[in-house]
């Protein structure tokens, strides 16, 4: 008898903490979500630039001319303070093996940089690919989607959530004779679906172009047009509201 009383005890102050985050009066716990959808009209691109000589200095010095020339002639898209990234650089050593005699023959090295630009205007990006493929800058990781109303969007969709919260609220209150009360807790959450930590969403190639392309030894960005996807901006609020009787 004595060890259950001891548990009980223990659990007590556990149950009440539990408990502590809704009111003791009547309540209505109700979750508000919304979405917001927009066409992007930014656009990211990202870059992969690799150069393989027999020497690292070589491969390190043929990767940074092509990346000086592209710098060069930015102006005419302009970029702004943080919308050019070039990361650090990176380097392997690939040794060349005889096909017959499994002797090592030779050692290659690679360098690699990634370039990540920021178009203000989506409608550019063919033109700033066809402007880099001209520099030997070719290998496209990926091309997201960019809104300069990222902020807007999600105020616009955290009002809809709380809009959304009142009307299921005040159904659920009248439903059972009751209405809605003083807000007791507010629990907010905004997401940005379909986005990356920037605010990204890709854009999607046209994978049969590019299938097309590969069987014929083509460049698969030749001519190849974008399609933009949506954007989608999410947010869901917790909300407790004390409930009145009718």
């Amino acid at each position: 008898m004595k060890l259950i009383s001891a548990i009980f005890i223990i659990l007590f102050p556990l149950i009440t903490f539990a408990n502590s985050s809704v009111p003791t009066n009547r309540h209505i716990s109700v979750h508000g979500t919304a979405e917001v959808l927009v066409e992007p009209d930014m656009a990211q691109i990202i870059f992969e630039v690799k150069s393989i000589e027999d020497t690292l200095l070589e491969a390190k010095r043929d990767l940074d001319g092509r990346i000086s020339v592209l710098l060069e002639e930015l102006d005419k898209y302009d970029f702004g303070q943080g919308d050019v990234h070039i990361s650090g650089l990176k380097s392997k050593v690939y040794t060349k093996v005889g096909t017959e005699s499994g002797i090592a023959l030779s050692d290659n090295y690679l360098a690699l940089k990634t370039v990540k630009v920021t178009l203000k205007d989506i409608k550019k990006v063919d033109e700033f690919i066809d402007f880099a493929q001209r520099l030997q800058i070719d290998n496209i990781k990926k091309i997201n989607g960019l809104s300069s109303k990222a902020m807007q969007l999600e105020a616009e969709a955290t009002q809809l959530a709380i809009d959304n919260a009142k009307a299921k609220g005040n159904k659920l209150a009248q439903s059972f004779g009751a209405e809605l009360g003083n807000v007791y807790s507010i629990s907010a959450n905004s997401s940005s679906s379909d986005y990356d930590a920037s605010g990204v969403k890709h854009i999607v190639l046209s994978s049969h172009r590019n299938s097309m392309a590969a069987r014929n030894n083509e460049n698969p960005f030749t001519q190849q047009r974008y399609l933009g996807a949506r954007i989608s901006v999410k947010a869901s609020i917790n909300v407790v509201f004390d409930l009145k009787l009718k």
